[in-house]
């Protein structure tokens, strides 16, 4: 596989190499890209990479990354980037992770990880959030566009009912649903879910903002391993003010299991003003 196909794969694009004493290095890939800077949710899967790799090196035997908030301190390039990785704790339920993700000597993100392992089947004793009515995969919206990087490497097909603002029909609810499919996978897994709770549109389009939400902090949870190549997803602002979004995603594999959700906190820009 050629060093371009590996950058297209979500896998080894978000993969990291040991370099020094608690640093990993990373190559950002161009392809999980929005506006032309690395994803958010790509980025929370580079770090957890970065945070079981030195969680490893530890002692540590934890799996997968099932928490990672993170701050967007400065907007990352792609291109090299370097992890620099503290671990705070190795426990035998859970493990805790500090992750610095800088270029150029700069410090562009800054994650707490929490460590786990998910079991592949388990019994889910109580889940408030129901999967949503979204029409089947045929009757929904393609979503694409140039400027959006990551459409060349995943499939996502928008609730017509919720696409007006395509078409200048701009609604009072502020809400996303759709399918998402990662290109080159037959599912979904405990990793890639980090890409996908950030990978919907704004929940603020339908409400006539602008394509220019970048994140702020961003957190998320990966709750089950899923079991299914299609995701259902929705995102819903829960609070607009000031210039700032607060926005909530929640998934659900194809057999109705709620596996990860996250909440981030972005900037906005509506007409007339926030």
């Amino acid at each position: 596989m050629s060093s371009a196909e590996e950058g297209r794969v979500l896998r080894s694009a978000a993969s990291v190499e040991p370099a020094g004493p608690d640093v990993f290095s990373a190559h950002l890939s161009p392809f999980f890209t929005v506006m032309g800077h690395p994803h958010g949710g790509y980025l929370q899967c580079v770090i957890a990479s970065a945070a079981l790799a030195g969680a490893s090196e530890q002692g540590s035997t934890h799996l997968h990354a099932t928490a990672v908030s993170t701050n967007f301190v400065n907007a990352p390039e792609v291109g090299a980037a370097q992890l620099r990785v503290e671990v705070r704790r190795v426990g035998r339920g859970v493990s805790f992770v500090y992750v610095a993700l800088s270029q150029k000597g700069e410090l562009a993100t800054e994650s707490l990880v929490t460590l786990g392992s998910l079991r592949d089947e388990s019994a889910v004793r109580y889940q408030y959030t129901r999967p949503f009515d979204i029409p089947p995969l045929e009757k929904c919206r393609p979503l694409v566009g140039d400027e959006i990087g990551i459409s060349s490497v995943m499939e996502l097909r928008l609730d017509p009912a919720v696409t007006g603002f395509w078409d200048g029909q701009l609604s009072s609810t502020a809400e996303v649903r759709g399918w998402l499919r990662l290109e080159g996978e037959d599912s979904w897994d405990a990793q890639s879910l980090l890409f996908a709770g950030d990978a919907l549109p704004p929940a603020t389009l339908p409400l006539g903002s602008s394509g220019w939400v970048p994140t702020v902090q961003l957190t998320s949870y990966v709750r089950r391993v899923p079991k299914s190549e299609w995701l259902r997803g929705r995102q819903l602002a829960v609070v607009i003010a000031d210039g700032l979004v607060d926005q909530r995603c929640e998934l659900f594999d194809e057999t109705g299991q709620m596996v990860a959700s996250s909440t981030q906190l972005a900037l906005v820009r509506l007409p007339g003003g926030n």
